[in-house]
């Protein structure tokens, strides 16, 4: 479309082309926008017209979208979606909402956000509700854009470096994020481990018979990412995608974990673990909270922001 096109574009049309898309049928679309049938299609043919493209053709009882349709959708109903968040923004009132919250995490995180969060609940808006997925990706970005969670809390360096260099090109963010609290890995073993006294050095941590937490299930990590690039490695016998379960284990066996140290205070069972630095340079965690732009300026998504960040507050600060 060119600039002068643009100009004159009816924006009624996208909203018109929106709920086509919706309900791939032009009568539920002219039902839903209160218009006739014959001004929806008319609207449609003006779309089609300023386009060059057929966007809808017949399909058996429905509305077939074509390819054009189906790859610029995304971006006007993200665009509808804000300018009417924007122009009539729809108040969240905690007290009265009945909102419920998706979030994904690992239960390390979970571990120290939701004692707070649920106080909030408790406190501000006692009908809404929250859900905990399990996080088993670094990079949220797929789950955040599908819907599948409001908000991921975790430790994703690459998205971030990725989102640093869109932002550095001057490229729009998809994804907006918040740093919640900086952390430490170290290594974690059994009060009686024959490691738990005397020199930590990297031949004997890499000597030993070790435990990784992966979200993914692969048994290479960033502890891995590190080692390797000192032209080193470790034995990994076991894999787990649970911070707690790790914990547990190392209790009761020969075997080290790296865990971040803020996690080992709740894991219930501190007293059993001793925790040594890493005998190596590995970088802070960040724990950052993520989401998706489309949800910047929702009322109810920033009362969610808020309420986390005071979470981690809360936790961090005790």
């Amino acid at each position: 479309m060119n600039p002068l096109n643009f100009r004159t574009l009816d924006l009624n049309l996208l909203r018109v082309f929106d709920e086509v898309m919706a309900e791939r049928s032009l009568t539920r679309a002219a039902r839903n926008l209160s218009l006739t049938q014959p001004a929806v299609s008319n609207a449609l043919r003006r779309l089609r017209e300023t386009l060059g493209d057929e966007l809808v053709q017949r399909s058996g009882q429905g509305m077939a979208p074509t390819p054009r349709a189906v790859a610029i959708w995304p971006a006007v109903r993200e665009a509808l979606q804000q300018l009417q968040e924007s122009l009539i923004p729809s108040a969240f009132e905690p007290g009265k909402a009945n909102t419920t919250f998706v979030l994904a995490m690992a239960d390390a995180t979970a571990a120290e956000l939701m004692p707070g969060l649920v106080e909030t609940l408790d406190q501000e808006a006692p009908h809404v509700s929250m859900r905990v997925l399990p996080l088993t990706t670094r990079d949220p970005r797929r789950l955040l854009d599908e819907e599948t969670c409001d908000l991921a809390v975790g430790y994703f360096p690459s998205l971030l470096a990725d989102l640093t260099a869109h932002a550095q090109s001057g490229e729009p963010l998809p994804f907006l994020h918040q740093r919640l609290y900086d952390g430490e890995y170290v290594c974690v073993m059994r009060k009686d481990h024959p490691l738990a006294t005397g020199p930590f050095t990297l031949n004997r941590f890499c000597a030993a018979r070790h435990m990784l937490v992966s979200f993914s299930g692969r048994p290479y990590g960033f502890i891995d990412e590190a080692l390797a690039s000192l032209g080193r490695e470790r034995q990994v016998v076991l894999t787990v995608n649970q911070f707690f379960t790790a914990g547990r284990v190392v209790a009761n066996s020969n075997l080290l974990t790296v865990l971040p140290r803020h996690f080992v205070r709740v894991t219930g069972i501190a007293e059993q673990l001793v925790l040594r630095p890493l005998p190596f340079d590995v970088s802070p965690v960040h724990v950052d909270a993520v989401w998706h732009r489309r949800s910047q300026q929702r009322s109810a998504h920033m009362w969610l922001r808020h309420a986390v960040a005071h979470a981690a507050d809360k936790a961090f600060s005790a």
